[in-house]
């Protein structure tokens, strides 16, 4: 006999089984990405931010089709190998890295799940792909030739400051570019005459030492070569350095906007948009090693105006009109 109960129970065991099968055919459909930072979930929020915005862009919505694993290191280097285990063991489809570091990191802990570079330094130089048209193995992204930049960078300093002849360069021994940079920064600043001062600052809690250094070092400008550990803590490294009253010259517009005097480089929101397009690829069937790694069209020279009026330094009109962008 067929009662109402039954019926209503028959159907709600129907009802839990639809949703069952649901669930188990979107998890299936999900990607997995994971994001990997050297960074905090604070900063970069504006770099994950834009990577996402390409990948909704492309059609890849979080929770219907894609999800999202991002890893932070909070500023610890030591952490980013448990974070490539904890990466791997969540099955993820592809991994996006930030900078050197980490993508060493992930190169040691996996030669099968392919990896996106997000403007890395020299990926040749570093031994990341075998070249830029044919990259091999796993890894394949954006890559910048920064040390490059970094003699540009300075050279855009000398023009602003002509009467700076002794410039602090700070750099990140941790950091696998750490020589590489340093040898270009003292050639550029050897070709225009200047000395180029050496300033270790490892981690946020060398920045104050590192601006106390660079006042009995006598600097009369600094340059801050690029870093994920000096973009992300941009904020607390500009209010360390702010008391030196010197002109700062940056490798990235965010750092900049922070208070920094000027920078040089890619735009960073747009290279990270970019981004997506190789995750995209892959996760659609390409292989990392048949994708060629491209470099960065365009860079960005960014003055800070009121940074200048506060140092007493005047930009003249030629190089203001050569700039980007002009905060006022």
């Amino acid at each position: 006999m067929i009662t109402r109960r039954s019926v209503l129970l028959a159907g709600g065991i129907g009802l839990l089984v639809a949703h069952r099968l649901a669930q188990a055919q979107t998890n299936a459909t999900l990607r997995r990405v994971g994001w990997v930072s050297l960074g905090s979930k604070a900063s970069p929020a504006e770099g994950y931010a834009a990577f996402k915005q390409g990948m909704r862009d492309l059609g890849w919505v979080e929770g219907k089709n894609a999800k999202y694993q991002a890893a932070y290191a909070d500023g610890d280097v030591n952490r980013l190998d448990v974070l490539a285990s904890e990466l791997i063991g969540e099955n993820v489809d592809v991994i996006v890295v930030g900078n050197a570091t980490s993508t060493r990191a992930m190169q040691r802990a996996t030669k099968t799940i392919p990896i996106v570079m997000a403007m890395i330094n020299n990926a040749v130089g570093n031994g990341f792909v075998a070249s830029l048209a044919k990259p091999g193995g796993n890894i394949t992204g954006i890559t910048v030739l920064q040390d490059e930049v970094l003699g540009k960078l300075i050279g855009i300093l000398h023009e602003v400051v002509p009467g700076a002849r002794r410039v602090a360069v700070m750099l990140n021994e941790s950091n696998p570019n750490h020589a590489v940079f340093w040898a270009a920064a003292e050639s550029a600043c050897a070709v225009l005459d200047l000395v180029a001062l050496r300033v270790v600052a490892n981690a946020p809690a060398q920045f104050g030492a590192a601006s106390e250094q660079i006042v009995r070092q006598r600097s009369q400008a600094i340059v801050v070569v690029s870093d994920p550990i000096y973009l992300n803590e941009r904020v607390e490294l500009q209010r360390l350095l702010q008391p030196t009253r010197l002109p700062v010259a940056y490798a990235w517009r965010e750092q900049v906007v922070a208070g920094g005097l000027l920078s040089y480089g890619p735009d960073l929101a747009a290279t990270v948009r970019h981004v997506a397009i190789y995750v995209d690829k892959i996760l659609k069937g390409a292989k990392p090693s048949d994708l060629p790694v491209e470099q960065p069209g365009k860079f960005d020279f960014v003055i800070n105006l009121k940074t200048a009026k506060s140092l007493g330094i005047t930009i003249p009109r030629d190089i203001l009109l050569r700039a980007d962008e002009v905060i006022q």
